[in-house]
């Protein structure tokens, strides 16, 4: 089992910056992937961006040039910096951990982005 713990969530103004972090622990292998996923009212949930043990990157096209995922496979973190927020990106974000096809979730940080 593995448990995942966000922080860093909050109001922000638009053009604004935020850092999210997750720290997971408990059962973790070599080789998996961490990254964020949003979910806003009333839509489904979506991926934001991943990294892989070995720095291999995917953002989605929404926040390319803007968020940056960084992880330190020491302490088994990962991190997302969100640069130039608007207010559509405003979102519960959920930090996510795959390994040997079993997907783990945190229970989430609220972002706003709002003046």
């Amino acid at each position: 089992q593995v448990q995942l713990v966000e922080s860093g969530g909050g109001l922000v103004q638009p053009g604004g910056s935020l850092r999210l972090s997750c720290a997971a622990s408990g059962s973790i292998f070599k080789g998996n992937v961490m990254g964020w996923y949003r979910q806003a009212p009333g839509k489904q949930r979506e991926l934001v961006a991943t990294r892989t043990s070995g720095g291999s990157t995917n953002y989605a096209d929404s926040v390319k040039g803007r968020f940056t995922i960084s992880r330190d496979n020491a302490k088994n973190t990962v991190a997302l910096q969100m640069n130039s927020l608007k207010p559509e990106d405003t979102a519960v974000y959920f930090c996510n951990l795959g390994q040997s096809g079993i997907d783990f979730w945190g229970k989430g940080t609220l972002v706003t982005v709002s003046s």
